[in-house]
């Protein structure tokens, strides 16, 4: 094991040796380093706080023998070739920092500012208003853009281009490569005294690009799982590395006469283009943990074992591309059966993110898939009482559960085992795995608007107007709260729930519930409330213009009922045990 001062070590560098060791394609950007948002008040900031001898923050290079794609130019500058380096020195953080610097005071090109010259200029003349002065630097470093008076028409700029001329705004590189020049053309004019504190102002930027030294963590000997924990803990402000962008990186291969390019991030960005519906927009992860499952179960010698970023750090190209062509079939069923057979309209409503792998591998190269057989997987493992697929031991059982049964094989389902207690005390806000479930279980009626009996609630468009779908509480909390009678139970519960349309849902309020269904009442009601699998009771007592005192509870209990009465016909033949903890616990 490598020594810790070996694998983590600060150090510093002077501005020009880091930036010539840029030039001289010593160090790489890789493409997950984001876009750089150049700012002209930004670069200036950097420059003020080097100008005050403060510390910049540190830039991160990871040094390393792996080869991933980089970014071929910063500024403008190229600072990439094609050799056979074996190490490499990976900027990880400082892009923005780097290209700010190097533009400053090489020139160079900014993305979007077409015809606009990035070197920085210092004014002389500019004092620190105060003690803290956050504003003169805006002043005192200068872009030629504000310097330039376009022959004496932009007035705005004369004053600058007269002190330019007479040698007191001065370019910053000039200042480290030509001061004898500067300071000969101060001395000439009005300023002979070498104390004179143009003159002492000069020789301070001087000393500062001389001296001020930029400092390095230089990180080696590291996996990549610990590189993209670091970048993640040191670059807070920005989106953090993931695994999917190393292995973007590292697969990468440049299109040549005898063999074509792979990038795999276009790989899935097109597929997403032409994919349909709402589940193509699951995470970037996701998609390669599905591809590592089908590497595994169809590359020979693959030595891809787990979905962890240990194995999915040693995808190559040519395994993605020898399943992409069956997985994009596959996806597309899995988003089928998800979207049209079990009427889930977006991946907010998947109990396990693992299932997707799972389906995923049972989908591929299966011409003939047995969807009686899948909703009674989707719904066992996502209603039984223990968590069944949360860990990836559990997920390679799942995947060889249902390989088995792809192959023809006997497969039996085990006890399935509910808590009443649980559903009872389900609450969306815990955004668990039963809550999720029970909701899919509710879009997987198809549930019909109360209004306008003939529209179906989860349209795509409905669902896409909003990551959460509009939940409307049968007994609204407030009338609960003010109104508690007899009810012991939370109204929170999502057994008090339905998929409304936000105009329903605004209208009813806070209604009571013995008051509001009166408005919707109509001879289809009974059926319209079979679509939420709400009991009949309900409408009973709105009819009846009176409700028990524990109106709440009763609903509750017999919401319950229905929804394990539902589960019980889609997981026919299934030995199914109902228990309720809340019964034992009040025994106990």
């Amino acid at each position: 094991m490598s020594n810790y001062t070996d694998m983590i070590k600060p150090t510093d560098y002077g501005i020009h040796t880091y930036l010539e060791n840029l030039l001289k394609k010593n160090y790489q950007i890789p493409t997950f380093q984001r876009e750089v948002v150049w700012e002209k008040d930004n670069v200036k900031k950097l420059w003020d706080s080097i100008f005050r001898f403060y510390p910049m923050g540190s830039i991160l290079v990871w040094k390393t023998d792996l080869k991933l794609q980089n970014h071929r130019a910063v500024g403008g500058h190229i600072i990439t070739e094609e050799n056979n380096r074996s190490d490499f020195q990976y900027i990880l953080d400082g892009q923005q920092r780097t290209t700010s610097l190097l533009t400053s005071l090489f020139g160079g090109k900014i993305e979007g500012k077409d015809n606009f010259d990035p070197i920085l200029y210092f004014d002389l003349t500019i004092e620190d208003e105060d003690e803290i002065d956050d504003t003169s630097f805006r002043k005192r470093f200068l872009f030629w853009d504000e310097i330039d008076d376009r022959g004496g028409t932009l007035l705005s700029n004369t004053g600058r281009m007269k002190r330019y001329r007479e040698g007191l705004v001065v370019k910053l590189q000039d200042v480290r490569q030509d001061f004898g020049s500067l300071e000969r053309k101060l001395q000439k004019g009005e300023y002979s005294d070498y104390d004179h504190p143009l003159r002492t102002r000069l020789r301070q930027i001087r000393e500062v690009l001389d001296n001020y030294r930029i400092s390095f963590i230089e990180v080696k000997g590291i996996q990549v799982a610990q590189v993209c924990q670091i970048f993640e803990r040191i670059n807070q402000a920005g989106k953090p590395l993931n695994i999917f962008d190393i292995v973007v990186a590292k697969t990468f291969r440049p299109g040549k006469s005898e063999k074509a390019g792979f990038y795999l991030r276009k790989l899935i960005e097109d597929f997403r283009d032409h994919a349909e519906g709402n589940f193509k927009d699951i995470d970037d992860l996701t998609y390669l943990q599905i591809l590592a499952v089908l590497i595994n179960q169809n590359v020979d010698n693959s030595n891809i074992h787990n979905i962890t970023d240990r194995y999915l750090n040693d995808l190559k190209a040519e395994q993605i591309e020898e399943v992409w062509e069956n997985a994009q079939v596959s996806l597309k069923k899995l988003f089928d059966f998800f979207e049209n057979h079990l009427h889930l309209k977006g991946p907010h409503l998947i109990p396990f993110r693992y299932f997707y792998m799972s389906f995923a591998a049972y989908f591929y190269n299966n011409s003939n898939p047995d969807y009686k057989f899948l909703n009674k997987y989707f719904w066992y493992n996502s209603f039984h009482n223990n968590d069944l697929l949360t860990n990836t031991t559990q997920l390679r059982q799942h995947i060889t559960f249902l390989i088995n049964a792809k192959n023809g094989e006997d497969t039996a389902f085990e006890r399935f085992l509910i808590d009443k207690n649980s559903l009872r005390t389900s609450s969306y806000s815990s955004r668990g795995r039963l809550s999720r479930a029970i909701l899919a279980l509710f879009a997987n009626q198809e549930p019909l608007d109360w209004a306008y009996t003939e529209r179906r609630v989860l349209s795509d468009v409905y669902y896409n107007l909003t990551d959460t779908p509009n939940l409307h509480h049968i007994f609204p909390t407030n009338f609960v709260n003010n109104n508690r009678g007899a009810n012991q139970l939370d109204s929170n519960s999502l057994m008090n729930i339905a998929y409304l349309t936000q105009i329903t849902n605004l209208k009813i309020s806070d209604k009571n519930p013995v008051s509001y269904l009166k408005d919707y009442d109509v001879p289809e009601f009974t059926k319209i409330l079979e679509t939420h699998l709400m009991p009949s009771d309900l409408l009973e007592w709105a009819r009846e213009d009176i409700a028990p005192e524990n109106a709440l509870d009763i609903f509750i209990e017999n919401r319950i009922e229905k929804i394990i009465n539902q589960l019980r016909t889609k997981l026919h033949g299934v030995n199914f045990e109902v228990i309720d903890t809340s019964v034992t616990d009040e025994s106990n």
